[in-house]
């Protein structure tokens, strides 16, 4: 049997829909016109939530102005409460980079809310005489408040899913720093043996790393709360009710329990996508940090016979198709990768930025999307970098302290008891003799073997000591 199919029209002409579709003519046509990624908006879910808590709130304070009849702000809440259920999630079909500045995302929203409020009046979709997408749910609004507002939205709960996933990696680090507590190893600069210090110490300084940044997404979050919503066209608030700006902010902080606010400016706010410019920043400042991490992983794991093997990472698959019984670190690998990607999504992020013109930023599609993008590959990365790798992680500590007691660093702790100038001569020695820092002590009788015993105990190593028996 043929589907049924309903004729809609637009300033373009008329198309054909199926009546499965909850969209209408301006997502079809949207969809026909950016055939670009391939990434629908159906593949960010908290996008489509947003876009329907905009439309609630916004159907709340027309009601209460009395600019929209009870019956059909009802019908449009309880539609918006559908699709924020994520019931209709499919519906939303339009491709995330786009012309139009977010025209036609928002469209979508406005289609498809209207088709299924329709349907809950008793009417078909596309009787748009009894409720329509743009003279009723898109009322005192524009695409240039309800697009970046929504996104706002959005970017808001992403960024507490990333605070969430940072946290379960910061607690890895901290659980296998006081596991490596008293392991003691070598501390490097420059890729060179530099001082003593503890395994813990390492790991302890990756967690509080992380930690750093979970304080700068706080402030990010801030940021992201202040909304352009009731500045409609341009930011002058034409079309609406002069109430309209100050209660849509109170039924949008009604309907999703979040603090936003109307900023201050709004045909500044409507322009300045400076906001997403500094979340991207923050983003990228995490993604470096997170991918030098991953690096130390990899190089502390290397080996593991001609390498630094001082820490071994979960086996999670072979590593060669023609080397066998060889393991590679897959896990902080596929990491770096992500930090990459994210690092180029900013470069983005900034040229459509600045490429804003006059009162609008048409370019806010890509930034959406390369934001959102980045939180999630990001989320996914950082979960798989606890669970997959840090929780696992074992020590060798034999060979931390081989390396420790065969390192010419370990000159530089006995510095305090028996000078710069001994030391040096000691380092020199055991670069020549291939001897090792504590028998050349012990033979030159710079001190006894309780003293050094005393003095290269793991706790006297790697925490501030200086004693009043330096012989300088």
């Amino acid at each position: 049997m043929e589907t049924e199919v309903r004729q809609e029209h637009d300033l373009i002409g008329g198309k054909e829909i199926s009546n499965e579709f909850y969209y209408g003519i301006q997502t079809l046509r949207a969809k026909e016109n950016f055939n670009i990624s391939g990434v629908p908006l159906a593949n960010f879910p908290k996008l489509i939530v947003a876009l329907a808590q905009v439309k609630k709130a916004s159907a709340l304070a027309n009601n209460e102005l009395g600019l929209l009849e009870e019956d059909l702000c009802n019908a449009i809440c309880s539609a918006c409460d559908e699709v924020s259920a994520k019931k209709y999630n499919e519906q939303f079909i339009v491709d995330v980079i786009q012309g139009g500045a977010g025209t036609s995302t928002n469209m979508n929203a406005n289609e498809v809310i209207t088709n299924i409020a329709l349907e809950m009046m008793g009417h078909k979709k596309g009787e748009y005489e009894f409720l329509h997408p743009n003279n009723h749910v898109n009322m005192s609004q524009s695409t240039n408040d309800v697009y970046p507002t929504a996104v706002r939205l959005a970017l808001y709960e992403y960024l507490c899913k990333l605070q969430n996933k940072m946290e379960i990696l910061r607690d890895s680090f901290l659980n296998k720093s006081k596991e490596f507590d008293l392991i003691i190893k070598m501390g490097r600069t420059q890729l060179q043996d530099a001082v003593p210090m503890t395994l813990g110490q390492e790991f302890h300084s990756f967690a509080l790393m992380i930690d750093d940044d979970l304080k700068i997404i706080e402030m990010a979050k801030d940021l992201v709360t202040q909304m352009n919503l009731g500045g409609t066209a341009i930011g002058t608030g034409i079309n609406t009710d002069s109430k309209y700006a100050s209660l849509v902010k109170t039924k949008l902080q009604e309907v999703t329990n979040r603090p936003f606010v109307t900023a201050c400016d709004l045909v500044k706010a409507t322009q300045d996508t400076s906001t997403f410019v500094h979340v991207s920043g923050v983003l990228k400042s995490i993604a470096t940090k997170i991918s030098k991490i991953c690096n130390d992983l990899r190089l502390l794991s290397s080996g593991p016979r001609t390498g630094f093997n001082e820490i071994n990472l979960p086996k999670m698959q072979p590593g060669s198709s023609i080397m066998p019984g060889k393991v590679n670190p897959v896990i902080p690998e596929v990491v770096n990768q992500v930090a990459f990607q994210v690092i180029g999504y900013d470069t983005t992020i900034s040229m459509a930025s600045e490429g804003g013109q006059l009162q609008l930023n048409v370019f806010e599609p890509i930034i959406a999307y390369n934001l959102f993008q980045s939180i999630s590959m990001m989320c996914n990365a950082f979960e798989a970098l606890a669970f997959k790798c840090v929780d696992g992680i074992t020590a060798n500590e034999e060979r931390c302290k081989e390396l420790v007691l065969n390192s010419i660093g370990l000159v530089t702790a006995l510095n305090p008891y028996i000078g710069y100038q001994n030391a040096t001569a000691v380092a020199k020695e055991e670069l020549e003799s291939n001897k090792s820092v504590y028998d050349i002590v012990l033979e030159k009788k710079l001190l006894s073997k309780e003293q050094l015993d005393e003095y290269l105990k793991p706790e006297n190593m790697t925490h501030p000591t200086y004693s009043n028996e330096c012989e300088i």
